[in-house]
């Protein structure tokens, strides 16, 4: 691995000796400030502006009593963070902004920008075009996919006369762009203006702690917050009428293509044509593609008719995306009747997510939520009654590798002594929503393995699966960090598998979660991959260590169009710095093929079959 340049660069000493053509006076960001009138007294007093004392990374979360924006937001220093891989123009952006009493750190390895996002805090990014690997652009449309980055001012500097690129940076997710060569005084006023209108807003009093925000300040639709109290109200009156679901297709690939800024109007304009159809019914957007709407006093002959009309009536509607084209919109629509009994807001939702996934099987795209039979409940729950247990297949490097690592595999033993496998019992605790009890179960029993082997000299990392509505529990995540560092595990020893198919209808619920897991080591391993646009575009967009084929890709030797495709997301994903598994290799000619298509890895029978025991000799093994 290259050795990275530091993430900050020192100020040249003799640059500080060097006359300048502008030199602004001490405290010259304090122009942009609007309590700049309070300057004089203060240098007066010779005592500091109150919370003047607090770190950097404090404004970001302290809040005043009254649970408003920081005390000390408009008081420290504009922060800028300069990705730019041209030093010399790195150099001249940082000393004209510290010369102005900006604190400016320069990034110059793209990769390592997000981490420098959340270290220095900035205000504002200035971004460079034109970096090799990773350009301005598509570094812009990563960060926007944070949600926490998503106000984050990004303003471009860049050469490039081409209005035509310049149209496409601000569709990247840009603020603004300025173009080389640039005047010191017009980098300063464009750089301050940009903070000092963002500092405003942080300004704005914040709502009351206790308050439930009911609309959003921008689109204008019902909070998530708000709509799921609105369920638990209904469903504790025991009001007539639906919960519906509703998941707008393809959003990975309009994403892809037409960028992060451009994508999140659509959805504001779709979420806009929702409730205009659904009239009075209050609707709130869920996540990146999916909304949410409650319907009362709707008798439940009607509800399918509903879902029917909010589905039709968007996908009549042609959306402006840039310039004069137009889009229409697909979609799936889930919906269940609140007179089921939901024990509250939560149970509610995800009965209506579970109907959206069979709408999208369905080819009108709408589907009702049908409870289990009481017969069916128990059957489910008498699957989940028995003994945990663990299997484990070797993942072996085609290339030789000493590392030993392994694919966890669910079993349950049951009290007569059948052994279910985990398409068995996995169905079952989802269905019953007891998926995230077994997730946690599987994951402990997996760090206390790694834990045990680490003690006894013999490391390993170990491939685990979850499932994303385990994953989107903020107390999963905490526990998960803690037990790690509870247990002293190098987080690289764990692999996270994330199913395509729920990675597809989860992006931004998974993208949060890995952040949040990155920094203690984990890794995330994408599965049962299948090439296609919004897959092809998930690779970029979820911070992925791993891709795990689907099965079939074990026949590409008979199958030489199979056989291309393999290649291709074999490539795809090494430009991506990603490593290919393949699964269910089960003879020689399978191990061939994908050893000529560059896989990295392989598992399945020819290999080593699923057993309990871990003691596969990954030193010597010879493919």
């Amino acid at each position: 691995m290259a050795a990275r340049e530091p993430a900050s660069l020192p100020e040249d000493p003799a640059a500080r000796q060097r006359p300048r053509v502008e030199t602004p006076p001490p405290h010259y960001w304090r122009r942009w400030t609007q309590d700049a009138k309070d300057e004089a007294t203060t240098m007066a007093s010779g005592k500091p502006p109150a919370g003047s004392d607090l770190p950097a990374k404090a404004k970001a979360t302290a809040t005043t009593a009254k649970g408003g924006p920081p005390e000390d937001a408009a008081e420290s220093p504009y922060r800028i963070l300069i990705v730019e891989d041209d030093r010399t123009q790195a150099l001249f952006a940082q000393s004209v902004l510290h010369g102005a009493g900006m604190k400016a750190e320069v990034q110059m390895q793209p990769e390592g920008v997000i981490d420098a996002i959340q270290r220095f805090d900035p205000d504002l990014i200035l971004m460079d075009l034109h970096m090799p690997g990773l350009d301005g652009m598509r570094l812009t449309s990563l960060i926007r996919q944070q949600p926490q980055f998503q106000l984050l001012p990004i303003v471009f500097l860049t050469g490039d006369p081409d209005p035509e690129r310049q149209f496409e940076v601000l569709e990247s997710g840009a603020d603004d762009f300025l173009t080389k060569p640039i005047r010191p005084r017009h980098l300063i006023a464009a750089v301050s203006n940009r903070i000092q209108r963002t500092r405003a807003q942080l300004r704005q009093p914040a709502p009351q702690a206790n308050a439930m925000l009911r609309s959003h300040p921008e689109t204008g639709l019902a909070t998530r917050g708000w709509l799921l109290q609105q369920v638990d109200q209904a469903l504790q009156e025991s009001t007539v009428g639906g919960l519906f679901f509703v998941e707008i297709a393809s959003a990975l690939g309009l994403r892809e293509r037409y960028g992060y800024a451009a994508f999140e109007r659509l959805m504001s304009q779709a979420g806009s044509c929702l409730a205009r159809i659904g009239a009075p019914a209050p609707v709130a957007r869920l996540n990146d593609n999916s909304f949410l709407t409650l319907m009362r006093d709707l008798d439940e002959s009607g509800l399918d008719q509903h879902a029917q009309r909010l589905r039709a009536g968007l996908a009549e509607q042609a959306f402006t995306v840039r310039d004069e084209e137009q889009v229409q919109l697909r979609s799936a629509v889930g919906y269940t009747a609140l007179s089921i009994g939901f024990e509250g807001a939560g149970p509610a939702l995800e009965a209506t997510e579970r109907s959206a996934l069979q709408a999208r099987l369905h080819s009108e795209g709408v589907a009702a939520y049908v409870p289990p039979s009481d017969t069916e409940a128990q059957e489910r729950m008498a699957l989940l009654e028995g003994q945990l247990e663990l299997a484990y297949q070797p993942i072996v490097a085609v290339a030789g590798n000493e590392q030993a690592q392994y694919q966890v595999l669910l079993r349950l033993r049951q009290p007569d002594g059948t052994l279910l496998s985990a398409g068995q019992v996995v169905p079952a605790a989802e269905a019953s929503g007891r998926i995230a009890d077994l997730d946690q179960q599987v994951m402990e029993h997996a760090l206390d393995m790694i834990a045990q082997r680490n003690a006894s000299g013999t490391p390993l990392r170990l491939f685990v699966s979850q499932s994303p509505r385990t994953l989107a529990r903020e107390v999963f995540a905490e526990w998960l960090l803690q037990t790690i560092a509870a247990r002293s595990i190098d987080g690289t020893s764990v692999v996270i598998d994330l199913r395509l198919g729920d990675a597809l209808i989860h992006s931004v619920t998974l993208a949060e979660f890995c952040r949040r897991l990155m920094g203690a080591g984990v890794q995330f391993c994408l599965s049962q991959f299948e090439p296609g646009p919004e897959a092809d575009a998930l690779l970029n967009q979820l911070p992925l260590g791993y891709v795990r084929m689907a099965a079939r890709f074990a026949g590409a030797h008979a199958d030489a169009q199979l056989r291309d495709q393999l290649r291709g997301v074999i490539d795809q994903a090494h430009r991506l710095g990603l490593q290919v598994i393949g699964q269910q290799i089960e003879d020689p000619q399978a191990a061939a093929a994908m050893w000529m298509g560059g896989i990295d890895y392989i598992q399945g029978n020819l290999v080593h079959s699923v057993g309990t025991d871990l003691d596969f000799d990954f030193q010597n093994a010879v493919l």
